[in-house]
């Protein structure tokens, strides 16, 4: 199974094409789209052109992107909505099936501890990837966890699936 994982943002999204042949779990290409100052609607433009891109290149199975939360800076939140809702579209029009996770679900799947610290989910991700050192800049090695997250998941769900066979 091929993922891409997508860690939005407008000025910088992070992603990550993974790949589990049997197991073994690989990554195959990781990334930044950088899209330049200017009317946001522009850089959602470049910012869906540079997704698309990798999706055609790689033929991902299915995308892991990370789930909006609201925090306390409600334009960030806004931009970042606006550049999952770009990610999601561009998969969506790919046909690739898109899944959504949360910050404590990629954490917990990829280092087993909720409240990892970005340090902790950068060395795991090297490690279960076979990388010397961890994917850079973080917005990279952010989309890597989600891809790892939804291949855990997924091997989870189809070990669920064939027990209740």
């Amino acid at each position: 199974m091929r993922v891409i994982g997508i860690d939005p943002g407008v000025a910088v999204t992070g992603y990550a094409v993974v790949e589990r042949v049997g197991s073994r779990t690989r990554a195959l290409d990781v990334g930044i789209v950088r899209t330049r100052p200017g009317a946001q609607a522009q850089r959602l433009l470049e910012l869906e052109d540079g997704i698309d891109k990798v999706l055609v290149r790689h033929r991902p199975d299915a995308a892991a992107v990370e789930r909006v939360f609201f925090n306390a800076n409600v334009r960030t939140a806004m931009a970042v909505g606006q550049a999952s809702g770009v990610a999601l579209a561009a998969a969506a029009r790919r046909e690739i099936e898109v899944v959504d996770y949360t910050p404590l679900e990629v954490k917990l799947s990829v280092v087993g501890y909720g409240a990892a610290t970005k340090h902790q989910v950068q060395t795991m991700v090297a490690r279960l990837l076979g990388l010397a050192r961890a994917p850079a800049p973080p917005d990279a090695a952010d989309a890597c966890a989600l891809a790892i997250c939804h291949l855990s998941r997924g091997a989870l769900r189809d070990a669920v699936d064939r027990a209740l066979a």
